[in-house]
């Protein structure tokens, strides 16, 4: 199970998430609300009727697993007044603004494509990293032609950006 921030984030930036986003939000609050909290509400009315609720494992798991569900249908509901929707189309399409595909050339010749997305959407598995990550700060208002470097613990590392796509794509 992966672990998801169940705060807002206090950084003071403002909440900016793609139209996708928003809707995965959505869709997991409605998953959560509808699904998920019913399924484990009667999970624990099945296990506290089994009697002793302090020796119960099944009952405790499942009070656990509701306090869970209740704390992340709050941090959506709070997060998804604050978020600011992005579905612009940028003016330069040869400029990285927020929501933009963008494919770098390393020092070694190997390319690694990237999305520029809020600290909400990250996904590594997709490769979307935050804007406010070093590589998508160095990314930002760049041009296809531009090197950017970038520092890591491990030292620094420098890259070309050769493409930038601001078009939605399966990620």
């Amino acid at each position: 199970m992966t672990r998801q921030r169940t705060r807002p984030d206090t950084s003071g930036k403002p909440g900016y998430v793609t139209t996708e986003g928003y809707r995965r939000f959505e869709q997991e609050a409605d998953r959560l609300w509808n699904v998920d909290r019913p399924a484990m509400a009667k999970a624990v009315q099945v296990a506290a009727a089994e009697g002793d609720r302090s020796e119960n494992a099944e009952y405790q798991y499942s009070k656990q697993r509701l306090a869970a569900i209740d704390r992340r249908l709050r941090f959506l509901g709070r997060r998804l007044k604050v978020l600011t929707i992005v579905d612009e189309t940028p003016p330069d399409d040869g400029r990285v603004y927020f929501g933009s595909w963008v494919t770098i050339e390393d020092e070694d010749g190997v390319t690694h494509t990237y999305r520029v997305v809020g600290p909400d959407e990250i996904d590594a598995a997709k490769k979307w990293i935050s804007m406010d990550s070093p590589v998508g700060k160095s990314l930002l208002s760049r041009r296809v032609g531009d090197e950017i470097t970038v520092q890591r613990p491990k030292g620094e590392v420098t890259g070309e950006i050769i493409e930038v796509r601001n078009t939605p794509r399966e990620g």
